[in-house]
């Protein structure tokens, strides 16, 4: 059976949230998350062809089964194999297409942030003196 817990590459979480909302970590959390939704986009494709791969021998085998002549109920539990696979191929399809688009905007998401913040960042981090906390200047 498949593992089914997102890992990555370290098998850690691919993008663990925490309270750290430094530009720099943000941009290493975005671009994280890109990066395994680019992963999960390979995998989830080698999957629907491999489900698309057993519902056709599944198919192929029932003809099988009915040429041979055995009890008609073995040629329909395995074109509801056939069946089954085709359906889980094209939802893995759709959660592919899926991924891709998260993992678009995770790198969208990297780039505007970068054009927000990455002045501010290098101002800040360029002083000596510490910089107030988020919400200090707000009261």
């Amino acid at each position: 059976m498949g593992n089914l817990t997102p890992v990555g590459a370290h098998g850690t979480a691919a993008a663990p949230t925490d309270g750290d909302n430094r530009y720099q970590a943000v941009q290493a959390k975005l671009a994280r998350l890109g990066k395994a939704m680019d992963e999960a986009t390979v995998e989830l494709e080698a999957l629907r062809r491999a489900m698309r791969a057993g519902a056709d021998r599944a198919e192929g085998l029932a003809v099988d089964i009915a040429g041979a002549g055995l009890d008609e109920k073995f040629v329909e539990l395995t074109n509801q194999v056939a069946i089954a696979l085709g359906g889980a191929a094209t939802s893995a399809r759709k959660l592919h297409e899926t991924a891709g688009e998260v993992s678009g905007l995770a790198h969208d998401a990297r780039r505007t942030h970068t054009k927000l913040y990455s002045a501010l960042d290098e101002v800040r981090s360029g002083r000596r003196e510490r910089t107030p906390k988020p919400g200090f200047f707000a009261r």
